[in-house]
């Protein structure tokens, strides 16, 4: 049976349109089972602590739960391929850090490439590390802690969390540029740090506010300085390293990604519901309380971020010869 050609073209036209209309169906209905939200380091720290937050929000606002899920090991990256190698339907989330940034230059053999592999979403907070020291330690200002630590090497253990993260690198910039003599304790997540940094165990670290601020306003640690260039408003008494150190400065961040080839109008639901938690006055709150400075914007403005943060650090880790132990 031949067709008109007008009533051919009526149907050509309305089977292009179908791809593009399921698309826009899909994204409506989405979420419609429960989202795994990966965070690549173990519960309990700071990085634990942001998903957590926004996981209740858009299980809230969204209707299905958002489960948190720990993959911790190998400085984030076994939780990092884990939501690589997931279906890109916007079911498996990734709380994306400063480490996948890192990891990018530290990891020689990485089995997938991050800036390749996994999309950004949103960018949710940004924060200083906090150098804080056990009380035991006598310096009480960055020029002190040099000195002390000059005049007694091999006595001042630096606990960061997985090698490749913020605080692992925050450190060994820290020794780098002051030539402070540390030796380095990597442990699988923040929290066991914390833990034998209030035991006295190791001495310093460099640690985000959302897993130090409690600590330090109940003296259990002493806070020498804060790593980015302006002071923190939570703690506007503390100081920056770089008022000691020029030119010292570094940040964490947190944001969420998606497997590569995610429906873009997935992302963008996602997105525009993360931009609206920071923009609620009762998370901006939550977050300032954390020592975090919201970081709204495009899924492109924090892929710009990552970019920019891949390109600076593999400059550190290159100079330093940071290589993964």
């Amino acid at each position: 049976m031949k067709l008109p050609r007008r009533k051919f073209l009526h149907l050509a036209a309305g089977a292009a349109a179908l791809p593009a209309v399921s698309r826009v169906a899909w994204a409506q209905s989405y979420p419609s089972r429960p989202v795994r939200v990966i965070v690549p380091f173990a519960a309990g720290g700071g990085v634990d602590i942001i998903a957590r937050l926004m996981g209740q929000w858009l299980s809230e606002r969204l209707g299905q739960p958002f489960v948190i899920e720990n993959r911790p090991g190998a400085g984030g990256n076994i939780g990092t391929e884990a939501v690589v190698r997931a279906p890109a339907d916007g079911y498996a989330l990734l709380l994306i850090t400063a480490a996948n940034a890192i990891n990018t230059t530290l990891y020689e053999k990485l089995s997938f490439n991050f800036v390749r592999d996994i999309a950004p979403v949103a960018g949710i907070m940004v924060v200083p590390n906090i150098m804080v020291v056990h009380p035991s330690v006598p310096a009480k200002t960055v020029p002190e802690f040099i000195a002390y630590a000059k005049a007694n090497p091999g006595k001042i253990n630096v606990a960061s969390g997985p090698l490749g993260g913020a605080s692992h690198v925050s450190g060994e910039l820290f020794k780098m540029m002051t030539g402070a003599h540390m030796l380095l304790v990597s442990y699988r997540g923040t929290a066991p740090a914390v833990t034998d940094l209030l035991g006295g165990q190791v001495q310093v670290m460099f640690l985000s506010p959302v897993g130090s601020i409690e600590y330090i306003k109940a003296g259990t640690l002493r806070a020498l300085a804060v790593t980015t260039a302006k002071r923190l408003e939570a703690l506007p008494e503390i100081p920056t390293v770089d008022e000691f150190v020029p030119g010292y400065e570094t940040s964490q961040w947190y944001g969420v990604g998606v497997p590569n080839n995610t429906p873009t109008e997935t992302v963008d639901k996602l997105n525009k519901e993360v931009n609206a938690a920071l923009a609620d006055p009762k998370m901006r709150a939550r977050l300032a309380d954390l020592g975090g400075t919201p970081l709204p914007g495009s899924s492109a403005d924090f892929g710009k971020l990552i970019a920019d943060e891949t390109a600076k650090w593999a400059k550190v880790i290159k100079s330093a010869g940071i290589k993964p132990q």
